[in-house]
């Protein structure tokens, strides 16, 4: 029997490759001689770096770039395993979970360390590169990154502007005459698993500010802000990103790349799958085994679970979802490719010990959700 792996992270407990594992353990404890493809898989958000070098045999490459508080913080790209492509995951340099929750505010936070990165594997002769978006700690519009590769930014005086949201409505000047030559010469896919555009009742500010510590006149600032931001990349390159979809993704940082930048947008799991090669990896298979933390009623939007079973239905195979929490309107993934779905929670606990224990109770929910799927095929 061959069986593939293909989790996405528990988010706060396992790795995309550490769920694997534990899925893997589960299988061989009931199939002994089953042939287990471990292919960890991501959404394009936070884990896509993980998952790439894991799948791909890449490398991580550390960097000290600056945090999105202007304050230094150690991060990494990725290397794909052929040696061709670069891994930017933002949410290493720019992300959410650097900074203290009493310490977030858009208005303040930059993407400056994701330009940074993305110099660096220039600098390393790379040309191709994958940008994975997810979770951002700014709403700076991509400013930040672009200032790190050599835009200048300046208001109406010609003075340069400060870090974060608060600062981009001030922009007046782009000028373009010191930006990195070497990004015209290399290719950009976008992985990113939001649709929203870059302003509006469903652009960056009004949507995600919340989540990253602006309350309800900090998000109107950000909105105003990032509407005269869109003005100005509209005159500088006649891209209209304001109601772009996906161009507000990680806080517009994906409206700033589509502007400047030689760059596609496409779904984080598409463009995961195609680099683990997951169709062809899925040929043959008689079960998929897929999961992350939460699998609800958005898993349908567009998470990796989603892409997993959209891929393994084409084949005709069936797939088991584990998740650590099955929420409402999970039962309609049903009729999109997941024959069950199941938690790994198997008793009364807390989070914490849920989070503690949860290869555990993984490779036990694995092992459990295997055997009935071999007793159904005897029967």
């Amino acid at each position: 029997m061959k069986i593939v792996i293909a989790p996405d992270k528990f988010k706060g407990s396992l790795t995309a490759p550490e769920a694997a594992r534990a899925i893997e353990q589960g299988v061989l404890r009931c199939n002994p001689e089953a042939a287990t493809v471990l292919v960890p898989v991501a959404d394009g958000g936070e884990g896509t770096l993980d998952s790439l070098i894991a799948a791909t045999g890449g490398t991580s490459v550390p960097v000290r770039v600056t945090g999105p508080l202007g304050e230094p913080v150690e991060a990494a790209y990725g290397i794909t395993g052929d040696g061709r492509t670069a891994v930017i995951e933002m949410a290493r340099a720019s992300g959410l979970l650097l900074v203290p929750p009493a310490r977030r505010d858009p208005l303040r936070t930059t993407t400056y360390g994701t330009g940074e990165l993305i110099r660096h594997a220039l600098d390393a002769g790379c040309r191709s590169f994958i940008l994975a978006l997810g979770g951002s700690a700014t709403n700076d519009g991509g400013a930040g990154m672009l200032e790190a590769l050599g835009m200048r930014l300046t208001d109406r005086d010609g003075r340069k502007i400060g870090p974060g949201g608060g600062e981009i409505g001030r922009i007046a000047n782009v000028d373009a005459s010191g930006f990195d030559p070497r990004i015209a010469e290399s290719s950009f896919v976008i992985a990113s698993d939001v649709t929203n555009p870059f302003i509006g009742a469903e652009g960056a500010s009004r949507v995600f500010g919340p989540q990253k510590g602006a309350d309800a006149d900090k998000v109107e600032r950000l909105e105003e802000a990032m509407a005269s931001w869109a003005g100005r990349m509209e005159e500088a390159t006649g891209v209209r990103v304001r109601d772009m979809p996906g161009a507000g993704a990680a806080g517009g940082l994906g409206g700033a790349l589509l502007a400047f930048f030689p760059a596609v947008m496409r779904r984080g799991i598409d463009v995961v799958a195609a680099c683990c090669r997951l169709r062809e990896k899925l040929q043959g298979a008689d079960l998929v085994l897929t999961g992350e933390g939460a699998i609800d009623g958005q898993t349908a939007g567009g998470k990796a679970p989603l892409g997993v079973a959209e891929e393994a239905r084409r084949l005709g195979i069936p797939v088991i979802a584990l998740a650590g929490s099955v929420g409402a309107g999970a039962g309609k993934l049903n009729d999109l490719g997941f024959a069950s779905i199941h938690s790994i929670v198997n008793g009364p606990m807390t989070l914490e010990e849920a989070v503690g224990r949860a290869a555990e109770l993984l490779e036990l929910a694995a092992e459990q959700a295997v055997r009935a799927f071999n007793a159904g095929r005897r029967r």
